[in-house]
Order: C-alpha cells, then sequence, then structure tokens
C-alpha cells in the first residue's frame, strides 16, 4: 500500500530481458539504502518487489503483463522514474490510498504553465472515464493528485486535468513531462469498488453482466 507521495526521483540505469519480462536496476539512493528482498516499492506507480540492492540501486522483476498494461513498458536505460516505499502502518495518509496496481496509460495532450504552477491534460481511457471525477483523486506516475477539471460524459475523447504545485514539479517527474509522453494512471479504489457493486446490481438475477 502507498499513498502517492513521491520521496525521490529515480534512474533506469540496467534493463535486462528475464523470461518474457524484464529485470529492472533502478538508482534510487534512498530507497536503496535500507530496501530488504522481497519489500514492495512503487516505480512510477508500479508495485514492484525488490529481489536485489546496493548501497544505492535496487533490482526487480517486471511480468510482461506489466509490460503490457504500464507506460514502464516503453522505458529505457536513463529514464527518471519515481519512487515511493510502501507505508508502514501508523503512518500518515498524506496522499490518498494507492495500490501500485495500473489501471491503463494515458497521453499528455497539453501543458500549460503558469506563475505558480502548471496543469497538465491527459487523456482517460474510455473504461477508466467513470471513474474520474472533479476535485477527486488520482494516482498518475505514482503521484497523488486531485483532479481539477474533467471531460463530460459525452466526450468521445475523455480526458481529466490536474494542477501541479512547484513542490509536485520539482519533487517528481511530471515537472518534465511533455506533449505525447505516456503516463501510468491508478484510479481511486473506492470508485473501482463501487462500480463493480453496481455491476452486479444491474445484472438480471441469477445471471452474469
Amino acid at each position: 500500500m502507498f499513498t502517492g507521495i513521491i520521496e525521490e526521483i529515480g534512474e533506469i540505469t540496467a534493463i535486462a530481458p528475464a523470461g518474457d519480462g524484464w529485470r529492472l536496476t533502478v538508482r534510487a539512493p534512498r530507497a536503496a539504502s535500507d530496501a530488504v528482498h522481497g519489500e514492495s516499492i512503487a516505480v512510477s506507480g508500479v508495485c514492484l518487489t525488490v529481489v536485489g540492492s546496493t548501497a544505492d540501486t535496487f533490482d526487480t522483476d517486471v511480468m510482461k503483463q506489466t509490460l503490457d498494461v504500464a507506460a514502464i513498458g516503453s522505458a529505457t536505460v536513463g529514464t527518471r522514474v519515481n519512487i515511493e516505499k510502501a507505508m508502514p502502518v501508523g503512518a500518515r495518509l498524506g496522499g490518498h490510498i494507492v495500490q501500485g496496481h495500473v489501471d491503463g496509460v494515458g497521453d499528455v495532450l497539453e501543458v500549460r504553465p503558469g506563475a505558480q504552477w502548471s496543469v497538465l491534460r491527459i487523456s482517460l481511457p474510455s473504461d477508466l472515464a467513470p471513474l474520474v471525477v472533479d476535485k477527486g483523486s488520482i494516482s498518475v506516475d505514482g503521484t497523488s493528485l486531485t483532479v481539477s477539471a474533467v471531460s463530460e460524459p459525452a466526450d468521445a475523447s475523455p480526458w481529466f486535468e490536474v494542477s501541479l504545485i512547484p513542490e509536485t514539479l520539482a519533487a517528481t517527474t511530471l515537472g518534465s513531462r511533455a506533449v505525447g509522453d505516456h503516463v501510468n494512471l491508478e484510479t481511486d479504489i473506492l470508485a473501482r469498488h463501487v462500480e463493480r457493486l453496481l455491476a452486479f446490481r444491474a445484472a438480471p438475477e441469477g445471471g452474469s453482466r
């Protein structure tokens, strides 16, 4: 479990084939300094398991299914990534509940810089659009953000916007995002549960959706 509060920006330093997946080496001195085998670390919003570490790097395996559904599948050596270690029990929930289970990938459609902040407009896969609401929470590349605008339900090309304060621009990779970049999206877990519940309520008795 994570909160979407990024602890440091890491860098992918090696990518090696591992069956039909990858083994990544990520340079992240803060996270690696006390990393232990088997613990979870979110890499740009993807929950991954540590399989080895040094003083400033950790290794993790990424399965093919993750590469297929997350933006990390297009990463290369040198790609900068957001890093967050799992939340300890009893810690403050500074962002919102983030599982590290990416729902899909969005594309940066527009970057509007302001005097004190920057606004990103990001495309939404159609199946995720009902789960994103104005002033609701969303994880973008592992960063807990508040939705500041969202497309109308009838819009054929769904999108949402987030407004980034200077701290977020400096402390995460979102500050360097440009039009066309792919980003990992994780919607609010509460919205996903409600959607599933309503699907069963709408299904015919004794039948399936």
